[in-house]
């Protein structure tokens, strides 16, 4: 072999690996981390993810209508590997994380004089997770209140039966979703129990 055929194969080795390191270096994976006594741990650049709904003084009780004496905007995000995922299946894979993120609302300020537009103020993160092997109903709830980890929100709360029953793909709330709820309709994914409280509502 010739010398300047080993130099030109020594560097394209050299050039791969470089690649393969960087590509390793620019692309996180972006599953639920947890410490050691189980508590999730924030994921820092959920507002990297896919963004995939807002909504606006979002309530899903009386209690929760009469309650609020303020505004509040809801941010949904999607680990991106999960949310390609559903667009191939129309349904959510293992390790998918859902990102609400509640931010306040003002009504004036600068140069707007009516409607809302969201405020710096943080009001809460809320993470849901799905996890075959450590949760025994798949999926589970986290509530992040200026910390950098939570623990998981006991399965008796209401939002695990309210999205068993109320969800519309895999306990999850698709239907606010505007672009992955006619995916699940093309793929026949929809919850029987979505499907039904649809057909029923007012059109």
């Amino acid at each position: 072999m010739s010398t300047k055929l080993r130099i030109w194969i020594v560097g394209s080795i050299v050039a791969c690996s470089l690649l393969a390191s960087n590509q390793t270096t620019i692309a996180p994976v972006n599953v639920p981390q947890y410490t050691s006594d189980g508590q999730l741990k924030m994921p820092e650049n959920y507002r990297e993810w896919v963004y995939l709904s807002t909504g606006i003084d979002m309530s899903y009780s009386p209690a929760a209508q009469t309650g609020m004496d303020h505004h509040m905007f809801d941010n949904v995000f999607a680990n991106p590997e999960a949310y390609a995922t559903f667009k191939r299946t129309g349904t959510w894979p293992d390790k998918t994380m859902l990102v609400l993120e509640a931010r306040g609302a003002q009504s004036k300020g600068s140069i707007n004089q009516r409607g809302n537009y969201q405020t710096e103020d943080l009001m809460g993160v809320e993470v849901h997770v799905k996890d075959e092997a450590r949760f025994p109903g798949k999926w589970a709830f986290f509530g992040f209140d200026n910390a950098a980890t939570a623990k998981m929100t006991p399965t008796t709360a209401s939002c695990y039966s309210c999205h068993e029953q109320r969800g519309a793909v895999d306990t999850t709330f698709v239907q606010f979703y505007p672009t992955l709820l006619p995916i699940a309709k093309a793929k026949g994914t929809l919850s029987a129990g979505y499907q039904k409280e649809s057909a029923s509502s007012p059109k």
